[in-house]
């Protein structure tokens, strides 16, 4: 059976013939009559030594033709190494090439640019950055799943192609089987009674709403899946394709929420730190110093909680010119958000109780009938990571609130239902899985932490 490369270097196995695969990273010939291979099979950073002696039957005509990107299977013998920085080394007794890397071959051994890889996304994978991208992501959805799966939270599978608008700011992808050249048409509009659907379909920017039917019959769930918005933004923050986890309980209210968001942030962080050491220690190294320090700070230090109002009032007494000019009723920009929690918090914070003018028709109005009950959290270093909020249980406040946002309730009929019929407070957040994964790496770009991104103008690959 074939071995990883990151079981062998935990191996004391010595002298036990083993069986690795992988591709070449390096090789260089000796005088001596021997070649130092080494190969990385993707299952950590590090790679493995492989010696390769003059007396294998395939050394001139094969062997000694390996170029870095070559595909090999090697069987030997697993032996202590002479050399530094790696404790043990492969004796090959057979080393067969299965696929011979073409010398066009662009991932040579040297550092290359993150805007260069992106025009290789098929192949950046084997790369150490995104290699080590890759573990992490599987560690933090892994953890994810853990951590509701024990918290009594049901997994549930939304639609990706929705009639409703979650968000109400109508920045959807419309989902059509129409000829474009020749639309049907019906007293100047377009007539979807002849589309697939029947009427107007998009891909969704949320599974909320159909979780929250869930929600309120088997009492707690979650989803993981992905959202797509069509947001002009062609920032570093954001894509027009990501996957969102979405929890969503019945009988909770906000503090509820607070509490959940918290202890969940704190379970996958600590998971993803024990699954990924030596990830975790190249993004610590490599990409943003001080980042492990950040990450276990937010483990083990209770997060502070702020209202909107008093946020509010901190960073304008604070004296700071900030690119966006604060006042109460303007949304937190992340400029906002990490001073914050860098310069007044010193820690995770979670802002409460915002404008309802700024947030979405859904969520449970105050009685001060100028907020609602939204939360966001914050992480220092990152900005905000979660938002979340009670969602009015309230049918006539729902129905008005829907109408004020601009939206047709009739489109709403059946989440309208969900408060008619045996309605109860309920609450939920998202966590948006790329900008989690950009905290977590401390990578800046969030093209970089999804395999294939998918942008305004892009969508290679």
């Amino acid at each position: 059976m074939n071995t990883t490369i990151a079981q062998l270097l935990k191996s004391n196995s010595y002298e036990q013939e083993i069986f690795v695969s992988g591709w070449v990273r390096t090789h260089r010939g000796s005088k001596g009559g021997f070649s130092f291979i080494e190969v990385n099979d993707g299952s950590c950073l590090k790679n493995i030594q492989v010696i390769a002696d003059e007396a294998l039957p395939n050394y001139k005509n094969e062997i000694q033709s390996i170029t870095t990107g070559t595909s090999v299977t090697i069987r030997g013998k697993l032996v202590s190494s002479m050399g530094k920085g790696q404790p043990v080394e492969i004796r090959a007794t057979e080393i067969t090439v299965l696929g011979y890397c073409d010398t066009s071959y662009p991932l040579q051994k040297k550092r290359h640019s993150f805007e260069f890889l992106r025009t290789i996304g098929h192949l950046r994978a084997r790369t150490n950055t995104f290699g080590a991208v890759a573990r992490v992501r599987h560690a933090l959805s892994y953890a994810i799943h853990s951590f509701f799966n024990e918290h009594g939270f049901y997994y549930v599978h939304t639609p990706i192609i929705t009639t409703s608008d979650c968000e109400g700011a109508g920045e959807m992808f419309r989902v059509s089987t129409l000829d474009l050249m020749n639309l049907p048409m019906q007293a100047g509009q377009i007539d979807f009674t002849h589309d697939f659907f029947g009427k107007p379909a998009n891909l969704t920017v949320s599974g909320q709403l159909e979780g929250e039917a869930y929600a309120t019959a088997i009492g707690k769930i979650y989803t993981f899946g992905p959202t797509f918005r069509a947001e002009n933004s062609n920032t570093t923050r954001h894509l027009a394709e990501f996957w969102m986890v979405e929890p969503e309980a019945a009988f909770f209210d906000l503090p509820a929420l607070m509490n959940l968001a918290e202890q969940f942030l704190k379970s996958i962080l600590q998971v993803t730190l024990h699954k990924c050491p030596n990830e975790m220690d190249f993004f610590d190294t490599h990409i943003r110093p001080g980042l492990l320090a950040t990450l276990e700070q937010t483990i083990v230090k209770r997060f502070e909680t702020i209202s909107y109002t008093d946020a509010i009032a901190l960073l304008e007494k604070s004296g700071t010119n900030f690119n966006f000019p604060i006042s109460w009723g303007s949304d937190l920009q992340s400029e906002h958000e990490r001073f914050l929690t860098e310069e007044i918090v010193k820690g995770p914070t979670i802002i409460y109780d915002y404008p309802k003018e700024i947030k979405a028709f859904y969520m449970r109005q105050n009685d001060d009938g100028r907020t609602v009950r939204a939360m966001d959290v914050l992480i220092p270093g990152i900005g905000e990571i979660i938002g979340g909020s009670q969602r009015e249980e309230r049918y006539d406040l729902l129905n008005q609130a829907i109408i004020q946002k601009g939206l047709d309730p009739e489109k709403y009929w059946w989440y309208l239902d969900l408060r008619r019929y045996g309605s109860v407070p309920h609450a939920g957040f998202g966590l948006g899985f790329e900008r989690a994964m950009l905290g977590i790496t401390g990578m800046e770009n969030i093209r970089d932490v999804i395999p294939f991104p998918r942008t305004p103008k892009n969508a290679d690959f």
